[in-house]
């Protein structure tokens, strides 16, 4: 867990300054080029950096695991795809002015646009549930711009402190309000609710404490909170996801019908299985590098198991 400075050596402090000055120096480097341009070569990067840094390894590996019948010349083109697509994402994250302008136009459809629509009319509380798919926050903006109102964003502190404020800065300059996880981030959170707001919620991550679910027919340690929120504040709760279109730099917003409320384990599965659907329709654009089947207090796909 990212820790504040005073809790880190001299060693640590050091380390993170220079990491932060570099990472400082290549994005303002690139934010110089035209906004596809710098989208494109931060994506080149990181294909290139990929295999170097085991992210290429990471990939095949839970590809292994969940996709065996697949091909080499797929599994190869899906290595190459997500690095892209997260470069890609970075860049646009520190690119709030332009990747706002672009995303506020964004095409929103799916079969839950009409269930997103009249939660916003009738003031109700909306949970929209979405992953590291796409790029989320291009949905946050195209969601925003058609509601007209906020939404809040849960986010997770980068363990750089010296890279941290850049990268809230720039958090901050997609909308309005954000909440840092943790306790007083969750505070937060559950305030918006009670008041019927919007959040946006990233849902695709292992979670300590969690419960034995299934994804891609793996067990994945689950997060059921989402579900006991919805319930408890009666919020509807709104499958969301950013699809980047063809040309590198467009989203198309998909909202999928509202996960019936029934209980929580029920419900945290169905969104699973509805994020399952979106990743095999686009198997490039979710980022197979998480570690995302570990294994937590004997739960989740054990050591010996993983390829």
């Amino acid at each position: 867990m990212p820790v504040e400075k005073s809790e880190l050596s001299r060693t640590e402090l050091r380390k993170y300054y220079i990491t932060g000055l570099f990472m400082k120096g290549v994005i303002g480097t690139l934010r110089l080029l035209p906004y596809e341009a710098r989208l494109a070569t931060m994506g080149a990067i990181a294909r290139g950096l990929s295999p170097l840094i085991g992210f290429t390894k990471r990939v095949r590996s839970n590809l292994k695991l969940t996709r065996p019948d697949l091909s080499e010349a797929e599994v190869n083109r899906i290595c190459s795809a997500v690095p892209d697509n997260a470069g890609r994402a970075i860049m646009e994250h520190f690119s709030p002015e332009g990747f706002t302008e672009r995303q506020r136009t964004a095409k929103v459809s799916g079969s839950g646009v009409a269930a997103f629509d009249t939660a916003v009319a009738e003031g109700r509380p909306i949970m929209m549930i979405t992953a590291h798919f796409g790029h989320y926050l291009a949905a946050r903006i195209a969601l925003q711009e058609r509601s007209g109102q906020p939404i809040g964003c849960l986010y997770r502190r980068m363990a750089n402190p010296y890279f941290n404020d850049m990268y809230v800065e720039a958090f901050h300059k997609t909308g309005s309000p954000m909440f840092e996880q943790g306790r007083r981030g969750m505070v937060e959170m559950v305030r918006s609710l009670k008041k019927n707001g919007i959040i946006a919620i990233v849902s695709d991550l292992h979670a300590h404490g969690g419960e034995e679910l299934t994804f891609f027919g793996k067990p994945a340690v689950t997060s059921v909170l989402n579900a006991e929120l919805a319930m408890k504040y009666n919020a509807v709760l709104i499958p969301c996801y950013a699809v980047r279109q063809p040309n590198g730099v467009d989203f198309e917003i998909v909202l999928h019908d509202p996960v019936p409320h029934t209980d929580p384990r029920t419900m945290t599965q169905f969104t699973n299985d509805d994020l399952e659907a979106m990743v095999r329709q686009h198997m490039g654009q979710w980022f197979w590098v998480h570690r995302r089947w570990k294994a937590w207090n004997g739960l989740g796909v054990q050591p010996e198991d993983m390829p």
